[in-house]
């Protein structure tokens, strides 16, 4: 995807067609969740011009910021 707007309405496209196996729609809820989630803590950001498609780093670490992988030291 190219936006995180075009990301949230294709999950959101494959949640709610009837179509799509319950294991992929059970797939597609749990992105669509952490995306909204992503967006209402960059809002500002969004906002701004920052559209872009995080990537899953992108949303563990922003779900998890304590995590050793989403840590950032300043030498």
């Amino acid at each position: 995807m190219k936006t995180i707007e075009e990301h949230i309405q294709y999950d959101l496209d494959h949640v709610n067609d009837p179509t799509v196996s319950s294991a992929a729609r059970r797939h597609f809820k749990t992105e669509l969740v952490e995306l909204q989630e992503y967006a209402e803590h960059h809002k500002d950001e969004i906002e701004a011009g920052d559209h872009h498609d995080p990537n899953a780093l992108e949303l563990f670490c922003d779900l998890h910021p304590d995590e050793p992988e989403c840590l950032v030291y300043d030498d």
